[in-house]
């Protein structure tokens, strides 16, 4: 950013003459990353988790932390007694710093661990306090926590407990909106689809809400003949299907004539395929896309997947999960791999 010091980068996983071992868990990709902070002057760092779905202005965040004089600061969220079973749940004061912790009870040892929340979280008995993964550190708080423990591997289940064990000012940042984790197939699909409802609960439409992306200056999507319902179509499609039922439509994406595509998300292409390609009759490697006259039903297509014509794939509950050349089967939903092949005449 050529107007402050703002920027961003991107550290791969790595190797090194210090540490020969990939990363074991979050505390230990930030403790062998944590050279490339100790340059920068900023003396906060913001943690966060790539594997959710939210809206959150980090500068309430990172004020509420500064106002509570907190050495840590953690993102928490309202759940329900079915909920709490699979976060860590905290215990706050009544001035919001965090007392205890206790990382996925069971429903017996609920009782006594609800916190003070808004009236209308109350009402739908979201009473417990789950954390986010979502951390503000002191950099010096940061450093002597990883450094101290250098067993401790993940950030839940070890640095935060030791944190509030050791009686550090250890603050609740209270967040009361939308929030879920994509981190498996079924979250990842639900969340999604969840987007083509008319009034989803994240809303991309909602007035002064950013989405910040690259832009890709693509040519508007072309469709032929159509019939679409309660779906998202990114833009530079080709597409000729017959209909499209609640499903999400990845930029690039192409989708063959009297194809069915219901429930599913496609992710689209990294680039389009050539004249050539879409011309050259290949059962064994078709183009990249959706062919002619095939049936897609609760999967996922990943990215420059390549199904033939006359492909079939259903997903549904009665599935048992698999692994297969090109595709597996995870909670009922089939998932094309990226840069997978479907041949012709597949039926999945």
């Amino acid at each position: 950013d050529p107007f402050s010091r703002g920027f961003v980068d991107i550290l791969a996983a790595e190797q090194t003459p210090s540490s020969h071992q990939w990363y074991q868990g979050t505390a230990d990709a930030v403790r062998q990353t944590f050279r490339y902070l100790q340059n920068h002057r900023a003396d906060k760092i913001l943690i966060l988790s790539g594997d959710q779905l939210y809206q959150m202005d980090y500068r309430n965040l990172m004020r509420a932390h500064e106002d509570n004089n907190a050495e840590l600061t953690i993102g928490t969220i309202p759940v329900n007694a079915l909920d709490a079973t699979g976060f860590g749940i905290m215990k706050t004061d009544d001035s919001g710093m965090i007392e205890s912790f206790i990382e996925k009870p069971t429903q017996d040892q609920l009782p006594g661990w609800e916190s003070e929340v808004p009236d209308e979280m109350k009402a739908q008995g979201k009473v417990y306090l789950a954390s986010m993964g979502i951390y503000v550190f002191n950099k010096e708080t940061l450093w002597n926590l990883i450094n101290d423990n250098p067993e401790a591997l993940d950030f839940g289940k070890e640095i935060i407990p030791k944190a509030i064990t050791s009686k550090m000012r250890v603050a609740s940042y209270k967040y009361t909106g939308y929030w879920t984790d994509i981190g498996t197939i079924r979250s990842f699909y639900d969340a999604n689809l969840e987007l083509a409802e008319p009034l989803p609960q994240f809303d991309l439409y909602a007035t002064g809400k950013k989405i910040f992306t690259r832009p890709r200056l693509l040519p508007p999507t072309k469709m032929f003949g159509t019939t679409t319902d309660r779906s998202l179509i990114a833009e530079g499609c080709v597409i000729e299907a017959e209909s499209i039922f609640h499903s999400i439509v990845g930029i690039r994406s192409r989708i063959g004539p009297k194809s069915v595509v219901k429930e599913s998300i496609v992710m689209g292409n990294d680039f389009y395929p050539s004249i050539e390609e879409l011309n050259e009759s290949n059962p064994d490697m078709p183009a990249r896309g959706i062919g002619a006259g095939c049936h897609i039903e609760r999967a996922i297509v990943d990215k420059n997947a390549r199904i033939g014509n006359n492909v079939r794939i259903v997903g549904g509950d009665h599935l048992e999960n698999t692994r297969n050349e090109g595709y597996s089967i995870v909670d009922g939903i089939v998932v094309v791999e990226k840069n997978g092949v479907i041949r012709d005449g597949t039926v999945i």
